[in-house]
């Protein structure tokens, strides 16, 4: 096949190499050009070939994953998919990889890693190719894989007819669905709210364990209270609510209150958690009285249940191409005509906080 992506692997385990090797192999779009068991070998083979992407480790002797990938972002910026074991330092040290640039996240178990590698085939490969579509990689966008059938929201939350009844309550939610690229466009948008904004609810794909760290870190940045969502709790006006990595994220409604589920079920469209569940569940629960937004990511997660948030009444908002780093969720959203506006990401909040005082108070 002509112009497949070509990946380096970085890792320091040759259990690792070999079966990123074999997985990514697998598919026709994908050419594995070398593996390096650590940065220094890495920098041999880039010398030699150019990679579209390389997977790297965090933790490697000689050099560690974010010396290397800082030094990657600052003298030749080539997108970078992070694999690597799920500890608590890795944790932060993950997190810090997003900040520094890298486009994905994934983590791997300290047992049984070959085995997880392989079941995670579809989502390694996914991700590989949503960092070589990123605008990191200063390259013409590529034509967006045929992907296979997945699973709809309808596995965790049946559709439902919404009544044109006016919700009893008055207040305000909003909800917002991101994937590549969504940590910083999150933390953009949230910096910007003030706080008195309304309850917001977030969906990022994102491993389990790092959503904690990440809202912490924007929790620390923001003015507004940012926490990861636990089962039950309350949406509260001066509060994101983070759906924790590996957990689907529901809004429910008791009354006047709104609070939140948290559980788990089947991937919805390869993710858990996925946008679709959120925004079909603040379609029901919230209706007319929710604003949602659509951000960067590869895929169409959320691009139907911002329609039917749409048709609910809701006010809907999807980020514009220029500014996301990958044009893939917010793309098929607008296709679908689910986005009431289209906007650049730096403008997402300042419009709502608007909106909030005029046309939905």
């Amino acid at each position: 096949m002509l112009n497949r992506i070509k990946v380096l692997i970085v890792d320091d385990s040759a259990l690792v190499r070999q079966t990123l090797m074999e997985i990514i192999s697998s598919d026709s779009e994908l050419e594995v050009i070398g593996t390096a068991a650590d940065p220094y070998f890495a920098a041999r083979k880039m010398a030699e070939v150019t990679p579209d992407v390389i997977t790297l480790d965090i933790e490697m002797p000689r050099m560690d994953g974010l010396t290397f990938l800082r030094k990657i972002m600052t003298q030749h910026p080539i997108p970078v998919v992070i694999i690597s074991s799920l500890t608590s330092r890795a944790t932060e040290m993950g997190m810090r990889a997003l900040e520094l640039g890298a486009v994905e996240l994934i983590t791997k178990p300290q047992v049984n890693t070959k085995a997880f590698l392989e079941e995670s085939r579809v989502i390694i490969c996914d991700a590989i190719k949503a960092a070589a579509r990123s605008r990191i990689a200063r390259r013409k966008i590529l034509t967006p894989p045929i992907v296979e059938p997945k699973l709809s929201a309808d596995v965790i939350i049946p559709k439902q007819v919404v009544s044109s009844t006016p919700l009893t309550t008055t207040e305000k939610i909003i909800a917002v669905g991101a994937s590549t690229g969504g940590t910083e466009a999150i933390a953009t948008f949230l910096q910007a709210m003030p706080v008195d904004c309304p309850g917001i609810v977030i969906v990022q794909h994102m491993p389990e364990k790092f959503t904690t760290s990440f809202a912490n870190r924007l929790n620390d940045i923001c003015k507004i209270t940012v926490k990861e969502a636990q089962n039950g709790d309350a949406v509260l006006p001066g509060q994101a609510l983070i759906a924790p990595g590996n957990y689907h994220l529901l809004l429910k409604r008791s009354g006047a209150r709104y609070y939140v589920e948290v559980v788990q079920g089947p991937l919805v469209n390869r993710h858990r958690p996925s946008v679709d569940v959120l925004f079909r569940s603040v379609a029901r629960f919230a209706g007319q009285n929710a604003i949602g937004v659509i951000m960067t990511g590869m895929g169409d997660d959320g691009a139907k249940g911002l329609l039917e948030m749409k048709d609910a009444g809701a006010y809907t908002i999807a980020q514009d191409e220029k500014s996301c780093v990958v044009y893939g969720m917010p793309r098929e959203a607008v296709k679908l005509d689910a986005a009431s506006t289209i906007l650049p990401l730096q403008d997402i909040a300042n419009h709502i906080i608007q909106k909030v005082k005029t046309r939905l108070s």
